[in-house]
């Protein structure tokens, strides 16, 4: 991005609190300068009218950079995030690589509709134009390429705009991408920490669709700027996804399985499985593994290969997480482990675990987006479903249980865009990924994905015998 002011902010690496790495700071100048590169490769430059499997080329090439760089990269992810180097390397730069070579091999292919008329009727699919893809901190990488990928497979243009409090990989990814070959303006990325410049790049008549991972109330702000223009937006928001585990599950898989779904990444996920409701008979007994072995979670320096347990991503996030638990206390929940800022530098907390937690506390309504959890104990299957239903969000869910129809039952019960059966987290480029409720709509990954960087077009073509159809006779 080349920037009108020079000016900059810092990135600051959440384990220290210090900054490691300057970056540009946009104004409204370079917001508009951004848009209109983008705008010009998408109206006057060739990438439109490629083929996919042209276009597909240079998909390739950006999974080859990732992997060349791949140590960078995940550097930079954790220092950025404050994620641990194992999930850096094992999950985030595998993952964005492997993501952009799977689209470089899919496509939208046009459709001819079969109609009871003498006519040929096609669906033929565009691209929609500039996109404007705005991500969260927690995956930075990982949903860089959700977004980019498939959205210039399907020939349109990209502007993205990272999180402020994780901009750092982002930007160098943006400085690598031209090493490919991608004509320029195809992928755009602008690193800010104005909210002006984000609604401008939201609003704007020259972008046509805007796709956003993040907070819910943020969300619904982006909704509100793109509906002034009446432009398409796919939504990824916040989750508080119920994770249910019944007396006749597999009990280690099931522990594993929450640890997992809470404490990964610092429970800094929008899947975070936050709200853990145990079956009466088991309820005691779990929570009482499950906090021994929470406890043993080696927190420290995400650079170590031995950390399990970084930093939150900003002293704010951290400090906010301790007013939850907090008011959780008040509201009569017990704090069975956890709970604690270390005495250190960086953004430390505790993994938390709640028992005695209810389904109408604060802590079980509201997001808390980090190592946070919730234990709720349930009787019934139809007291659990009602339970895990009983939210605002619909983004994920979990069943754990050997019993193969309860768990197709309870998966078609919940109220979710993924339900997980004795796992957590798995996702697929394959398969599709999105929310219901205020969870968001649209979806990333998958087909469905695929398609919302297209629009349908219909063509109808006359086929009357002597080329009289009913629309020119019937005057």
């Amino acid at each position: 991005m080349t920037q009108t002011t020079g000016q900059t902010f810092d990135a600051i690496n959440p384990a220290t609190g210090q900054a490691f790495r300057t970056l540009p700071d946009a104004n409204m100048e370079d917001a508009v300068a951004v848009i209109a590169r983008a705008r010009r490769a998408f109206d006057e430059g060739l990438w439109p009218g490629m083929s996919y499997a042209e276009r597909g080329i240079y998909l390739k090439k950006i999974a080859q950079l990732i992997r060349e760089h791949a140590k960078e990269l995940a550097d930079l992810e954790v220092a950025d995030v404050g994620k641990t180097i194992k999930h850096a390397n094992f999950i985030d730069v595998p993952t964005a690589a492997d993501c952009f070579e799977y689209f470089s091999s899919v496509s939208v292919e046009d459709v001819e509709n079969a109609v009871a008329a003498p006519v040929a009727s096609r669906t033929v699919y565009e691209p929609r134009g500039v996109i404007t893809a705005i991500c969260a901190y927690n995956y930075p990488l990982i949903y860089a390429a959700w977004k980019i990928a498939p959205a210039i497979i399907t020939g349109n243009t990209v502007i993205l705009k990272p999180s402020p409090l994780a901009a750092a990989t982002i930007h160098r990814l943006g400085e690598l991408l031209p090493a490919t070959g991608l004509p320029e303006g195809v992928v755009n990325v602008i690193t800010t920490t104005s909210d002006e410049v984000a609604a401008k790049l939201v609003r704007c008549s020259k972008v046509d669709m805007v796709s956003f991972t993040g907070g819910t109330e943020t969300g619904k702000k982006v909704m509100a700027e793109a509906a002034k223009k009446a432009k398409k937006v796919v939504l990824e928001l916040g989750g508080k996804s119920p994770n249910i585990v019944f007396t006749d599950c597999r009990l280690e898989a099931a522990l594993g399985g929450a640890l997992s779904a809470i404490f990964i990444n610092q429970g800094q996920m929008c899947t975070a499985g936050s709200r853990l409701f145990v079956q009466d008979e088991l309820h005691d007994e779990f929570v009482k593994r499950l906090v021994e072995r929470a406890r043993t979670l080696k927190m420290g320096n995400p650079a170590d290969a031995a950390t399990e347990f970084g930093p939150l991503t900003s002293r704010e996030h951290r400090d906010r997480l301790l007013q939850t638990i907090a008011r959780a206390r008040e509201e009569g929940a017990t704090v069975a482990c956890g709970g604690r800022a270390p005495n250190s530098e960086g953004y430390f907390l505790e993994p938390t675990i709640l028992t005695g937690v209810t389904n109408d506390m604060a802590v079980a309504r509201e997001e808390c987006f980090g190592p946070v959890l919730s234990v709720i104990r349930f009787q019934t299957e139809e007291e659990a479903v009602a339970m895990a239903n009983d939210s605002r969000y619909g983004l994920a869910g979990c069943v754990w249980t050997q019993d193969e129809q309860r768990a197709s039952r309870v998966a078609r019960a919940l109220k979710a865009g993924t339900v997980w059966i004795n796992t957590y987290g798995n996702f697929f480029n394959e398969a599709p990924f999105g929310g219901v409720k205020q969870s968001g709509f649209g979806c990333e990954l998958g087909t469905e994905g695929l398609k919302e960087y297209v629009q349908a077009k219909h063509v109808c073509i006359d086929k009357t015998p002597g080329g009289m159809p009913l629309a020119a006779s019937w005057f």
